[in-house]
């Protein structure tokens, strides 16, 4: 379609799961009535990030997918013929979890989902306790305004999944995130923790010629010991920062985008022609020790 308007919801959550859904809801609905054509929430936004410890209590967050949450959103979409992206905690079966991601169409329609495939396990991110990593590979899902791609917070980090991802067609890259700062760290620490995050995601637009979308969430959580950073932003197909959100407050944006950028960087900067794929067999190989 060519200019596109993106609604990023960045918000802080509670422990009431129906709270959160509704909040989200209303900034879908925020978001929309500024002209945002696709909206994307931030990562697991119906819960707290219940990552940060490892407790049997939190898998009764999860739900199956397509279920309740994304039933609510289908009517949402439909209702307002927007595209929705949700990252929720997918229970798949007794036992079996993912950190998986569902994607509405702008009439309701179940577009389908994906897994988060890279886990990680630090201090008060121990994702590998709850989920399996995903199962089901990269993914794109055409929608009425565009042909996108969704990855999941950690996957970020990874340049792998952002050129598969591209790839495969992707227009845009939607990175729903949960990612903050412990209070007790240092504000050098802090600033160079999210210029690093913003700067893998923006080299991820650059090297593949697509603009990117990150949305985080905001607020303290962990009794204070945790303040996510908030920070959501927008990167054209080049890496320049189209919008960036406050490192603190929740907003509801909305930001043009024009896709038919891609073609003429693409073409001014050719890194897909000038690809030697011949040559990245040993990107298979965990480490070249040999």
């Amino acid at each position: 379609m060519g200019k596109i308007k993106i609604g990023l919801v960045q918000m802080s959550c509670s422990a009431q799961k129906d709270q959160n859904l509704s909040k989200a809801i209303d900034g879908i609905r925020s978001a929309q009535q500024q002209g945002a054509q696709i909206v994307c929430l931030q990562e697991l936004f119906t819960s707290l990030y219940f990552c940060d410890e490892e407790d049997y209590d939190n898998f009764l967050l999860a739900e199956s997918i397509p279920g309740p949450s994304t039933d609510a959103l289908s009517s949402v979409a439909k209702e307002l013929g927007v595209v929705i992206i949700a990252s929720l905690f997918e229970k798949r079966a007794e036992g079996l979890y993912h950190n998986t991601t569902a994607v509405l169409d702008a009439d309701g329609t179940y577009l389908g989902k994906y897994r988060k495939m890279h886990i990680p396990d630090d201090p008060n991110y121990y994702e590998k306790f709850y989920f399996t990593p995903g199962d089901l590979g990269y993914k794109t899902f055409k929608t009425k305004f565009a042909t996108i791609g969704v990855l999941i917070c950690w996957d970020q980090w990874y340049p792998e999944a952002a050129r598969i991802t591209s790839l495969m067609g992707a227009e845009i890259l939607f990175y729903p995130t949960a990612i903050g700062w412990a209070t007790s760290q240092d504000e050098a620490t802090n600033r160079e923790q999210y210029n690093a995050w913003q700067t893998i995601q923006r080299s991820h637009a650059v090297a593949n010629g697509v603009h990117v979308v990150s949305v985080n969430r905001v607020g303290f959580e962990q009794e204070g010991r945790m303040k996510f950073w908030g920070g959501s932003f927008v990167s054209n197909p080049f890496g320049s920062i189209l919008h960036q959100a406050s490192h603190e407050e929740e907003e509801n944006m909305v930001v043009e985008i024009d896709t038919k950028q891609t073609d003429t960087y693409r073409t001014h900067w050719p890194f897909l022609r000038d690809r030697r794929i011949e040559s990245y067999k040993p990107i298979t190989k965990r480490y070249l020790d040999e």
